[in-house]
């Protein structure tokens, strides 16, 4: 009688973990699995500019290029007090359950969201506000989320798209490994029971290809270590993913995978759209026998996205390409019109952030009229239903364009 109260114990607590273990996407072999057992090829985009502004989307070459300079300006144009609510606004109207809606109709079943560490730190609770409107949205779309740290604390590459100052300071700063270890393990908690969440994409294109930054390759997988490590004290079920030095592009930096639950990513850009521009990933693939995954490629015209989205396909690799939404510009599945009187505000831009020059550039202001359209334009041309749907580049991915 004993041994059957034992079984049946035993029974009831193998049962209770089962539902937990199930529900969620997870690495089987070169694959990724669907709770149901399903092999899942990932084919969605990124949403791109919405926790860390880019110059580049906003038109401002040769002014602010990262989320920090581009607030300052922001904070010039308007003051601090306007500048802070604006950006509050921005992150409102900029993702909204119209897109994501929309992202479910065209047939993608995933969406990254790249994430700005400083929206994650104690105290600060909107980053997990925005987040979990995202995720529930998603959830009701059928659409999985990955969750990836494009600016980390120090910043992983030096430059604008992690908003750092212009160094990779992460590499030598315990702080901030520090920080972001616990950044992480915040997140993870967070969303350790949600299967909408498919996993931890814990850092965007670290340590450039700039010769004098390759030191850091050997630093990169023992950070990863750590912050997985972090992660699997109260989260076993989510899927680690893993990005290769020099812009993702550099696998050399791994070993053998140091985790059962694990994929690696890379990014191309800007390349002949063939085999063998993706061929050390498939050899890295056969070699450990794990899942890897395009997390960005894209820039670029229809012919090329179609060409590289098929050469992709044709081996079994998921993909994201970036971005989902961009200002004037068809090379992602909506573009949103300049303001008004934006040409007046990307001028001023080129010459903003010398306060030594403080009266020649008060005179140099476009209009408080002028300022005020065109930050009120800005608003409201971000929304989806303001949005012109880019069809060839939809096309190009294999999707389709949803009605409107």
């Amino acid at each position: 009688m004993k041994n059957l109260t034992r079984i049946a114990c035993l029974l009831v607590a193998v049962s209770t973990l089962l539902p937990a273990q199930t529900r969620f996407v997870h690495a089987a072999g070169k694959d990724l699995v669907t709770p149901d057992g399903h092999q899942l090829l990932l084919r969605g985009t990124s949403l791109g500019n919405w926790l860390e502004p880019e110059g580049y989307m906003f038109g401002f070459k040769g002014g602010p290029e990262s989320p920090r300079e581009i607030e300052g300006f922001f904070n010039e144009l308007v003051g601090p007090e306007a500048s802070a609510e604006f950006w509050r606004a921005y992150r409102d109207a900029y993702v909204t359950e119209d897109d994501i809606r929309f992202l479910r109709d065209t047939g993608a079943n995933s969406i990254r969201i790249p994430l700005h560490y400083k929206f994650f730190t104690p105290g600060n609770e909107e980053g997990f506000a925005l987040l979990d409107r995202v995720v529930g949205w998603a959830a009701r779309y059928h659409l999985y989320v990955i969750l990836d740290m494009h600016c980390a604390p120090g910043g992983q590459t030096g430059t604008n798209i992690d908003d750092s100052w212009s160094y990779p300071w992460l590499y030598d700063s315990p702080e901030a490994q520090s920080q972001l270890i616990g950044i992480w393990k915040r997140i993870a908690e967070h969303y350790r029971n949600n299967p909408t969440v498919l996993g931890y994409d814990l850092l965007n294109e670290p340590i450039p290809h700039f010769p004098e930054l390759k030191k850091y390759n050997t630093a990169l997988e023992p950070i990863y270590r750590r912050v997985t490590a972090a992660i699997r004290q109260v989260d076993s079920n989510h899927v680690i993913i893993l990005g290769g030095a020099q812009w993702d592009t550099n696998f050399d930096v791994f070993g053998p995978p140091f985790d059962s639950n694990v994929m690696y990513t890379f990014h191309k850009y800007w390349m002949p759209p063939n085999r063998e521009a993706i061929q050390p990933y498939l050899d890295f693939r056969d070699r450990y026998k794990v899942p890897i995954w395009l997390g960005e490629s894209g820039e670029n015209n229809d012919g090329w996205v179609r060409d590289f989205r098929t050469v992709l396909e044709k081996d079994n690799i998921g993909w994201t390409f970036w971005p989902y939404k961009k200002m004037a510009a068809g090379s992602a599945f909506v573009s949103w019109q300049k303001p008004a009187n934006w040409d007046e505000i990307v001028a001023f831009a080129t010459t903003t952030g010398r306060t030594g020059d403080a009266e020649k550039q008060i005179a140099a202001r476009p209009s408080e009229e002028h300022i005020k359209a065109a930050m009120h334009d800005l608003l409201e041309n971000v929304r989806l239903e303001h949005c012109r749907v880019n069809s060839g580049y939809i096309e190009a991915l294999g999707l389709k364009t949803p009605a409107r």
